[in-house]
């Protein structure tokens, strides 16, 4: 309001001296003559002053009609100019107009709307590093996967786009199924940019897959120097490969060097169950027995296995029943409560024919958690104390339909292996199996439960009449062949 009525003040002002000082001018008197061609001109005060200001005026026209008539001049040379900066403001705005539309048009899901406007944001912009990653993009959306490779293609020749590009291209190698190409541009595009969390997993997974444990023991370490993996997961993992280079080198028949890389990967992950069976009988192949009990000791207390068992049994393998059963006391007191070690007395009780004692080891875990292999131990145990065939049988066809127990399991897709491995067969995860429950109607039974015997003795397989009576003949088959191996 105030500054309102200031400039209302001031213009009235302006108007009151400008009006003074016409009159000023009407008052003055003389007169001023100019000699134009030859006739005098005699002119007023006022009228020289309206002359002045008309003759400044055309001046300033006069300088404003010359620059104009240059910067035409300019602009039609190319040069820049004010002209041409107006018109490329308005390309630009029309351009990041267009890209912005097609950026949306992506998130919609509409490819082809999105590459026309990719493509008249690049006829406004001439920016291919803005306008080509749109245009790869909105093509794969379309199904369009040789305009996406060649537009790929195009931003590897640029150093600021080229990441983007070798990327694009390996993503595509990846979905076609060609890991070869595609483990070499990801070695690319990790050299380009060593911190991309992407790029370092998807190289580590391609790696694992390959078997190139060295490769991806490095690949590990640089994603630890990056900060992008905790430091105890990084030494889980580093003990998965290091225990798979040796795998792959006893494979090549360099045993002493396999030794000596179970033994370290064992150092890395003692929990590992893998690794420490494996340096177990690096220690027993070395006649180091004391040094293979530690090792799988350490191992059980933490996850007790079936593997861990049978490799501690490998320590002496000619014992007797008895002998082994107190041996074996040194790693059936580690996690007594544990399913798998009652199980584990079960049948060393069964193998020393001390079936009283297999029964109190395992009665209580068939009645809280019964699986198939502890209900084929009661079986076992029933068939070892003279019950009835009918019996015994009544126990296998419980273990038909019972839960299969602990088993490799991958965390990813639940898919379940026979035996672990570095890298899931199914879904190509690293690291990710795990030794638990699996899923209800999985049939798959566990690896290691042949490591002992489970059944004494032997009895005639009976006329198949269903299809129950021929799996319970082929477990009575198969379980005494094992006694006999044993």
């Amino acid at each position: 309001m105030i500054l309102s009525l200031l400039k209302i003040l001031a213009f009235v002002a302006v108007i009151m001296a400008a009006t003074f000082g016409a009159t000023l001018l009407l008052d003055m008197d003389g007169s001023a003559t100019i000699d134009i061609g030859g006739k005098a001109a005699s002119f007023s005060v006022i009228e020289m002053v309206v002359g002045l200001i008309i003759l400044v005026a055309l001046v300033w026209l006069t300088f404003k009609l010359i620059g104009l008539a240059v910067a035409a001049f300019k602009f039609l040379n190319g040069d820049e100019t004010a002209i041409s900066r107006y018109f490329s403001r308005n390309r630009e705005r029309k351009g990041f107009e267009a890209l912005s539309e097609g950026m949306m048009a992506l998130a919609s899901g509409e490819g082809r709307l999105a590459m026309a406007k990719a493509n008249r944001a690049e006829k406004f912009l001439e920016r291919p590093e803005l306008t080509n990653l749109l245009t790869a993009q909105a093509a794969e959306l379309a199904g369009d996967r040789k305009t996406a490779e060649q537009t790929y293609r195009k931003l590897l020749e640029d150093d600021k786009t080229r990441f983007v590009g070798v990327r694009g291209i390996m993503k595509q190698k990846l979905e076609e199924g060609d890991t070869d190409t595609a483990l070499l541009l990801a070695e690319k595009a990790f050299a380009i940019k060593p911190k991309h969390v992407e790029t370092q997993d998807t190289l580590l997974r391609l790696q694992a897959e390959s078997s190139d444990w060295k490769g991806a023991r490095a690949t590990l370490s640089a994603k630890l120097k990056t900060g992008q993996l905790p430091r105890n997961v990084h030494k889980r993992r580093d003990a998965v490969l290091a225990l798979s280079e040796a795998k792959g080198v006893f494979e090549d028949g360099q045993t002493a060097e396999a030794q000596d890389a179970a033994i370290e990967a064992n150092r890395m992950s003692p929990d590992l169950i893998p690794a420490a069976v494996m340096a177990a009988e690096t220690y027993i192949e070395k006649n180091n027995a004391r040094a293979a009990a530690r090792v799988l000791k350490k191992a059980w207390d933490v996850s007790p296995h079936p593997d861990l068992a049978a490799t501690f049994a490998a320590i002496a393998p000619d014992e007797t029943p008895t002998a082994r059963l107190k041996r074996f006391r040194a790693l059936t007191k580690l996690q007594s409560s544990s399913p798998e070690t009652k199980m584990l007395l079960a049948e060393l009780n069964i193998a020393a024919e001390d079936f009283p004692e297999a029964r109190r080891a395992i009665t209580e875990l068939v009645a809280e958690t019964p699986t198939s292999r502890n209900l084929t131990i009661m079986a076992a145990i029933e068939r070892g104390e003279g019950s009835d065939d009918a019996v015994v049988r009544g126990w296998l066809t419980k273990a038909l339909t019972a839960a299969r127990g602990p088993q490799w399991i991958c965390d990813n897709c639940q898919h379940i292996h026979p035996a672990w491995a570095p890298v899931c067969s199914n879904c190509s995860g690293f690291d990710t199996l795990s030794w638990r429950e699996p899923p209800k109607g999985e049939v798959a039974m566990p690896s290691g439960v042949e490591m002992l015997p489970l059944i004494v003795g032997q009895i005639s397989a009976p006329v198949a009449n269903s299809e129950d009576e021929i799996v319970e003949a082929e477990i009575f088959e198969d379980t005494s062949d094992a006694q006999e191996e044993t």
